[in-house]
């Protein structure tokens, strides 16, 4: 089944050129035989975040939404504030099971890592580090599996019709 992925790049410094993790997910995303519906780059600005994220959970043609960047703990890290203000849902052991992972690769430090996972209007939002390294190990480790319809026991894809239930 191809998923239809939407990219937000979070970032006051990257271009679509030189988004080395966004282009790193672009490419794992096709690879998975899944379909780039539409990609951008946002200042950190929360405001302007949400409006772009309002905007793709309200579109058909998108199933899940993933973003880069913003996720440590500067003050200009605000991706994770931007995605509570429209979450629904929280899916708790995406970070946790992301940061589990991340420790093998980069240690200790993974515990700066606010890397988490949201549903929102019946979308998948997922919230990934800014660093190559950290957007290789979350699709490495869980996207590809979870967005794979034929992932057992269980996967993401297969709940999308359920999502909206009331």
């Amino acid at each position: 089944m191809i998923v239809n992925i939407a990219l937000l790049t979070v970032t006051d410094t990257r271009t679509l050129e030189n988004d080395k993790s966004g282009n790193i997910l672009a490419n794992k995303i096709q690879e998975a035989n899944h379909k780039l519906t539409d990609r951008k780059i946002c200042k950190d600005n929360k405001e302007d975040i949400v409006v772009i994220l309002k905007d793709w959970i309200n579109q058909k043609n998108i199933d899940v939404i993933i973003t880069t960047g913003g996720t440590g703990l500067t003050g200009r890290d605000i991706t994770p504030e931007a995605v509570n203000e429209i979450a629904d849902k929280h899916i708790p052991g995406f970070g946790e099971v992301f940061r589990t992972i991340s420790l093998k690769t980069v240690g200790t430090s993974a515990i700066q890592s606010r890397a988490c996972a949201v549903l929102a209007n019946g979308k998948y939002i997922f919230v990934l580090p800014g660093s190559s390294g950290g957007v290789s190990d979350a699709w490495d480790g869980i996207l590809k599996y979870q967005l794979d319809i034929n992932h057992k026991p269980c996967n993401f894809v297969e709940l999308f019709p359920r999502l909206k239930e009331k």
